[in-house]
């Protein structure tokens, strides 16, 4: 099963519209798909795919209450399906008082079962929750978590159990930083919690032309400490585009959404867009960084090719196992 953690400590590394994307591509590989949102902010994975009607709802059902162990509902009401069929679990208000919330439950049943705080489980709550009581290893092939950034008990419960990080960085010093951080989190968390944590792959996101970036793109690439299956160029346009389409990059571009200037105000439309080569190699680059994940970091059977139906156009193939990459084939 394909478990991983998006995660990054520096923020502007796409690491939501990458979790998006990949959600996305692996659903188009035939791997069932669920995402969970953990980030309490806004412009996260749920904003997004217009998903959480609920969600600043404080009397509704949410996935806090049922990690703490005090639902108001079926874990399985808690799902939804986005247009583009991969399953979410939305984010909720709830999660920014996590801590606080864990804080009460721990005092409470370590009185009651005469346990100290040291040895309440407090880590593996999330890890129980999915898969002894929910099972969800039994109706999906991957969960990918969106995090919050901040190293507290709600990211500890998602690393404890999803086992992988994928690390979008930026192409710059403080990328290197976020590596460091990473790594030194992830030593802490195999050594306190005595379980073993992969990391998949590092992602250099939004990556320019400056010989800076050529540099530490290179740097990423030349490293044998992490595997670095692709590299994603700045392309802002694209990746701002999702949150018009209300949907993954892929959708951007087949429904061809664009944000322009009309009748003197800026509108988003579908329809619109010009489909750049450039582009299509980004998804193209998704896709693959997907699959990579997929076959070399979880051993999955997964489909190598990709067919994008893109209004007004001509289809586009692509195949990962064909050197060509792609082909244009009548609409």
């Amino acid at each position: 099963m394909i478990t991983a953690v998006i995660y990054s400590e520096s923020g502007g590394t796409f690491k939501t519209t990458m979790t998006a994307n990949l959600a996305v591509a692996l659903e188009r590989m035939g791997q069932n798909t669920l995402m969970i949102d953990l980030d309490p902010q806004e412009g996260n994975l749920t904003s997004l795919f217009d998903a959480g009607e609920h969600r600043n709802d404080p009397d509704a059902d949410n996935l806090v209450k049922h990690i703490l162990d005090m639902p108001d509902g079926d874990f399985h009401d808690l799902i939804e399906t986005t247009a583009e069929g991969v399953d979410i679990i939305p984010s909720h208000d709830m999660l920014s008082d996590f801590t606080s919330n864990l804080e009460q439950k721990i005092s409470y049943e370590t009185g009651m079962q005469n346990m100290s705080r040291e040895e309440y489980p407090r880590f593996e709550l999330l890890y129980d929750l999915l898969w002894k009581e929910q099972k969800l290893n039994e109706e999906y092939d991957a969960v990918l978590i969106d995090p919050n950034a901040r190293a507290e008990d709600l990211l500890y419960n998602a690393i404890f159990a999803l086992r992988t990080l994928i690390a979008p960085v930026k192409p710059a010093g403080k990328g290197n930083l976020s590596l460091e951080g990473l790594e030194e989190l992830v030593g802490n968390m195999e050594s306190q919690l005595d379980i073993e944590i992969g990391l998949s792959c590092v992602v250099p996101s939004g990556v320019g032309r400056t010989n800076a970036h050529k540099q530490y793109q290179d740097q990423f690439e030349n490293t044998e400490a992490f595997a670095t299956p692709v590299t994603i160029a700045n392309r802002e346009s694209l990746m701002d585009a999702m949150w018009e389409a209300r949907g993954s990059a892929f959708k951007v571009i087949e429904e061809r959404w664009k944000t322009f200037e009309k009748n003197g105000e800026m509108i988003s439309e579908s329809g619109q867009r010009r489909i750049r080569e450039r582009e299509v190699e980004t998804l193209y680059k998704l896709y693959k960084l997907a699959w990579f994940i997929a076959t070399d970091t979880f051993d999955a059977d997964a489909d190598p090719v990709l067919e994008l139906n893109i209004q007004d156009y001509d289809n586009q193939v692509l195949d990962l196992e064909d050197d060509d990459k792609m082909e244009a084939t009548t609409a």
